[in-house]
């Protein structure tokens, strides 16, 4: 464990750090959703549970945050990929702005990782910054291609269900970064 919050402590991570870093987001945003799609399967909710809690959004933010914003980056444009090409979600309509979205969290997040404020500011920066990257993506989308299978609705649908999920962000992203950092500290 030493070795990892050792690497965790350079300003600049190996590349071989960054990619590993940014292959496990990968693994979490196609492992973590599917647990929320079977709970909703279970419980009679479908794919209701992973659109409230944004649970593929977890690990982009977090690698973004501990291994900067190329392996953010790169997990957050991977991540819905892979899922969609696995599982077939997010769903071929959605999945570029998933992965727009996705990209831009694991960008900011890295872009965070060495300033000295808060992880709770961090995480609140990076959430306003994805949702708006992603309503741009929207807009350009329906008015400037003239995309007619998305509709300007889903921004405000997409935030308003969402809105456990960044609460589950705020809560448990600054956690496990304070115990990362606590590691970190103690060795």
């Amino acid at each position: 464990m030493s070795t990892l919050t050792n690497a965790i402590s350079k300003p600049r991570l190996s590349i071989k750090v960054q990619t590993l870093a940014a292959l496990l987001a990968v693994i979490g945003a196609v492992a973590i959703p599917q647990l929320f799609h079977v709970m909703g399967a279970v419980s009679g909710l479908g794919t209701a549970l992973g659109e409230t809690f944004l649970p593929m959004h977890l690990p982009i933010i977090f690698v973004g945050l501990l291994a900067g914003p190329y392996a953010g980056a790169a997990a957050g444009l991977l991540g819905p990929l892979v899922s969609h090409l696995m599982t077939g979600m997010p769903g071929s309509i959605m999945l570029p702005f998933m992965m727009i979205e996705l990209c831009a969290y694991g960008i900011f997040a890295g872009l965070l990782k060495n300033t000295k404020m808060p992880n709770i500011a961090k995480v609140l920066i990076v959430q306003f910054a994805g949702r708006a990257v992603r309503a741009i993506a929207i807009l350009i989308a329906v008015y400037a291609l003239g995309n007619e299978s998305v509709k300007i609705p889903v921004i405000w649908n997409s935030i308003l269900t969402g809105i456990p999920g960044l609460a589950l962000q705020l809560s448990l992203i600054p956690l496990l970064m304070y115990r990362i950092e606590n590691l970190k500290n103690n060795d």
